[in-house]
């Protein structure tokens, strides 16, 4: 069965969390920057069975698009047109971040390692496809 990607894009880094091949479990897999994405994104499909990419869709606490929405439409139209054989699910990532923060501070991590972006970033989008599985499966 083919992964599932999903990609926390931001301006500077995209976090990056995949599913194994049975799609039960996220796992962070890396963040890259963010002009970097694509060059890993052809040598990753180059690998590995992809069938669609979780996207994360920024929304305000009243539904409404963000201040970042402009900056990723723009990440996912590039993408359909780069990859258009791998299904895009856009999935709403309001509180993410504060949750992947929260779970460095459960897990023990010391002060100056909650202090690594990237590592938030990576846990964030693992944070979203766990969330998609779940309820997937429902």
């Amino acid at each position: 069965m083919p992964r599932i990607i999903a990609l926390d894009y931001g301006k500077k880094r995209t976090g990056i969390a995949v599913t194994d091949e049975l799609q039960i479990i996220a796992s962070g897999l890396t963040t890259v920057a963010s002009d970097g994405i694509f060059d890993f994104l052809k040598k990753y499909f180059d690998t590995e069975k992809v069938s669609k990419v979780l996207i994360g869709e920024p929304k305000q606490m009243n539904g409404q698009p963000s201040e970042s929405s402009l900056l990723i439409e723009s990440f996912v139209q590039k993408f359909r047109e780069t990859f258009p054989s791998v299904e895009v699910c856009r999935w709403d990532e309001r509180f993410t971040s504060k949750l992947a923060f929260q779970s460095m501070i459960d897990s023990g991590l010391k002060k100056k390692q909650r202090q690594n972006k990237a590592l938030v970033d990576e846990i964030a989008a693992t944070i979203m496809l766990q969330e998609y599985l779940t309820r997937k499966m429902i």
